[in-house]
């Protein structure tokens, strides 16, 4: 391995932007050089976007911190090399190494990657073959490591069913613990890789092995059924549970990054779940039950973290951290033991019907740099239809306590696209940010700085929105137009920022794709589509060229009304919620808007 160290130091880092996020050796890193080659099980914990992300995720340093905390298993991480890096890497047959150590990956036994976002698939590719692992399941033999993928994605994988050996669903910890033991018992006996899947697919009902499962497809091209090929191997996968969140392992010693990250800060997940179920919301539906840390210990946590760190930002991270029912004393409790070591607290996007209440601490603990509001919509009827519990006069009322308390400036999340949206519902977008930005007059004399974030909806397996037809780019580019016209028009301080339509569209196909969208990935990749959720590398022509390649329509995955009788490509993976709840939440949505329930048209997949 001192070959590939020294190699890594002199062909790659002096040719590559910001050598610093390859280096590894981060304080508190976990393995030693001599770990990986004495270790009974090796793991890869793989993330497939860049340093500055990957090492914000809180996800895979908790799986990092369970592998090298299990005696008999060392675990390493591995990022995805920007362009450059991998166009070196290439020119100089540098296999991919992990950051710990500088360790081949293909020695590795298990390659655990998460699945977080769908324009991160292609970097999963990128990922294997930098390794020389077999892009396909069906091509590794038992000198591979076992290609192992969790996450939200997992939920709804089968774009990806080719290309992974066996996908977990539900709660890392218990499924990651389960796995090491399994794999070290199934090694010890001599057993064989293709072996070792069908057997791990039979002992735990979380995991799901798409190389067991026959699919079979109707003339229309709607999914018939994907059936078990073995008695033993589950119809029906369930999800994986961590019962106990308060017992569940946390790295009270996390990574202090050797660069500038996406959040540097002490992340401490303080409940799972979410109590509200917003409509369109996946982790709103599947992260069910709800659990929760007591304050004495996430306030131990931050203790430990901060001393092992000496970060100036606890990050008190949930679904929704204002339904943590324990804020107020949790937030007084944390500044008391810190607030002479000019420590603060950060919380995601604040909920509105909760912000009165909480303002009082959020004074004292949260530096005023801005204050960000999930409103998603912009009239009260459409919240109501999408189960956003948010009114004008609750976002109002709250930011104007929030300008008494000092703050300057608002950041306002919003999507377009909802089912039955109306002309009403695009203006009152800018309509609020302006009223949002006037309310600071009162206080100060003149408006605050706001910027309008506008998302373009894209439907998610096991949500109530998981039948409906994504509009067309053409709405949402005159949706675009349209906030722009009217903004344009008008001199204010809000500033109205959009996504890329053409990558939500893109997000929207492999959201709710089947396995047939495999060959297209896999094109897409070879015809150069990188890091596809960067703006600066994402191209929109190199994915149309790959389905006309393919032979796929996209249009027919992402704008087309699914029937209630049609058996969706998550089926057989369980998501929380039954068919006929999340129905009938679906036609809720149209009572509340009063707009006729849409159609399903069922044109032929190519």
């Amino acid at each position: 391995m001192g070959d590939l160290r020294d190699l890594v130091s002199r062909e790659l880092l002096p040719f590559v932007t910001t050598p610093g996020q390859y280096i590894g050796g981060e304080f508190n890193q976990l393995p030693r050089p001599g770990d990986w080659a004495q270790a009974d099980v090796r793991v890869a914990v793989a993330f497939p976007d860049t340093y500055a992300i990957g090492m914000s995720h809180l996800g895979c340093q908790i799986i990092y911190w369970l592998c090298n905390h299990t005696p008999g298993v060392t675990a390493e991480r591995v990022f995805c090399p920007w362009i450059d890096a991998e166009a070196v890497m290439r020119r100089k047959d540098i296999p991919l190494f992990t950051w710990d150590n500088r360790q081949r990956v293909s020695s590795a036994d298990i390659f655990a990657v998460s699945l977080q976002y769908e324009m991160a698939y292609t970097n999963i590719l990128t990922l294997l073959d930098l390794a020389g692992i077999p892009l396909h399941s069906a091509e590794r033999d038992d000198r591979h490591p076992l290609v192992i993928a969790g996450g939200p994605q997992a939920d709804s994988p089968e774009p990806m069913a080719d290309f992974l050996d066996l996908i977990v669903l539900g709660d890392g910890e218990d499924a990651m613990h389960g796995i090491l033991a399994a794999y070290r018992e199934y090694r010890a006996a001599g057993i064989g890789r293709r072996e070792m899947i069908r057997l791990l697919a039979a002992r735990f009902d979380w995991i799901y092995a798409p190389s067991l499962y026959d699919v079979t497809y109707h003339a229309d091209g709607t999914l018939r059924a994907c059936t078990p090929r073995h008695a033993d191997v589950p119809a029906q996968v369930k999800r994986c549970r961590t019962a106990d969140l308060q017992a569940a392992p946390f790295p009270t010693r996390p990574l202090v990054p050797n660069v500038a990250v996406i959040h540097d800060r002490i992340s401490i997940e303080i409940m799972r779940g979410c109590p509200q179920r917003c409509r369109f919301c996946h982790a709103g539906y599947t992260k069910r039950p709800i659990s929760r840390r007591t304050v004495d210990d996430i306030v131990g946590i931050a203790e430990e973290a901060y001393r092992a760190t000496g970060n100036e930002e606890v990050g008190l991270l949930s679904l929704s951290t204002a339904d943590y029912p324990y804020l107020p004393e949790l937030a007084e409790r944390i500044n008391t033991q810190f607030g002479d070591r000019n420590v603060s607290i950060s919380v995601p996007s604040m909920r509105v019907d909760k912000m009165l209440a909480h303002i009082p601490w959020m004074v004292n603990a949260i530096r005023k740099s801005g204050l960000t509001i999930a409103v998603e919509a912009a009239s009260d009827d459409m919240r109501a239809a999408i189960r956003k519990v948010v009114t004008d006069g609750n976002l109002l009322d709250g930011v104007r306590q929030a300008y008494a308390a000092g703050w300057k400036s608002v950041k306002l999340y919003f999507m377009a696209g909802f089912p039955g949206e109306r002309e009403q519902d695009v203006d009152g977008i800018f309509d609020i940010a302006r009223q949002v930005s006037e309310a600071r007059k009162e206080f100060v004399g003149h408006p605050a700085q706001v910027n309008a974030s506008v998302g373009w909806l894209v439907p998610k397996a096991h949500t109530p929105f998981q039948w409906m037809a994504q509009p067309r780019a053409e709405y949402f580019h005159d949706v675009r137009r349209r906030l722009r016209a009217i903004a344009g028009a008008k001199k204010t301080a809000v500033k109205i920022k959009m996504h890329n339509i053409e990558r939500s569209v893109l997000e929207a196909v492999f959201a709710r794709g089947d396995r047939r969208l495999g060959p297209a990935i896999e094109q897409a990749w070879r015809d150069g589509a990188r890091f596809d959720g960067w703006d600066e590398c994402f191209d929109a022509r190199i994915w149309q060229h790959a389905f006309a390649k393919t032979g796929i329509d996209p249009d027919w995955y992402a704008h087309r009304e699914r029937s209630y009788e049609e058996v969706l490509p998550w089926a057989h993976l369980a998501g929380g919620n039954s068919e006929g709840y999340l129905q009938k939440q679906y036609d809720d949505v149209f009572v509340h808007i009063d707009v006729p329930h849409p159609q399903p048209t069922l044109a032929a997949a190519s």
